[in-house]
């Protein structure tokens, strides 16, 4: 990562002011924040547990691999053409965008069908996919995280109010990780 992007995406000392199930819970919670004079350049919405999801669309066969191809060949001959055309010492001719467009489709339909035949039938469909987050969590410098504690009890005072037992349960089973750490089990005897 870039250095001037690293420094973009971290925080001094993060700590959270809450975790959301939806990003629209995590933003309307900045927005209220910096509604309210917050310093909200110091806050970051980090999604996570991260999953994909993909959608399959459609059936993909050989014709709609071919008719695609031939489609995205004729819109790189129609750009290459009208660029020789235009840079064309004789003049503007149709003639050669035509041929240039007959060509493209010509040599995307034989790419398409040839990059097909090479996945031999492993991926016959199409799909759309995205990266989501299960969880939202909004962090805050340390220095900053009494303040905006604050103002998010009053924006939602029960959800504040479940932050804080959570808060409290994380910080008890902490505190008995440290008193009682676990011993490793030994094996039965025989």
């Amino acid at each position: 990562m870039r250095p001037g992007l690293r420094a973009a995406l971290s925080l001094e000392y993060p700590m959270s002011l809450g975790v959301h199930d939806t990003y629209e819970e995590a933003q309307k919670a900045v927005d209220y924040l910096s509604d309210h004079e917050f310093p909200v350049q110091d806050v970051m919405i980090v999604g996570t547990d991260l999953k994909q999801i993909e959608r399959v669309t459609g059936r993909l066969t050989q014709g709609r691999v071919i008719g695609a191809g031939a489609l995205s060949g004729m819109w790189l001959g129609l750009f290459v053409g009208t660029i020789f055309a235009v840079f064309d010492p004789s003049g503007f001719n149709i003639v050669s965008i035509i041929s240039t467009v007959l060509f493209g489709a010509v040599f995307g339909m034989v790419w398409a069908w040839f990059g097909y035949r090479l996945t031999r039938g492993q991926r016959d469909f199409t799909s759309v996919s995205q990266v989501v987050a299960a969880k939202y969590e909004v962090l805050v410098e340390h220095r900053h995280v009494t303040r905006g504690r604050e103002l998010l009890a009053q924006m939602d005072p029960m959800k504040a109010a479940q932050e804080q037992v959570r808060q409290a349960q994380e910080a008890e089973r902490a505190r008995l990780a440290t008193e009682h750490p676990a011993q490793p089990q030994q094996p039965p005897q025989a």
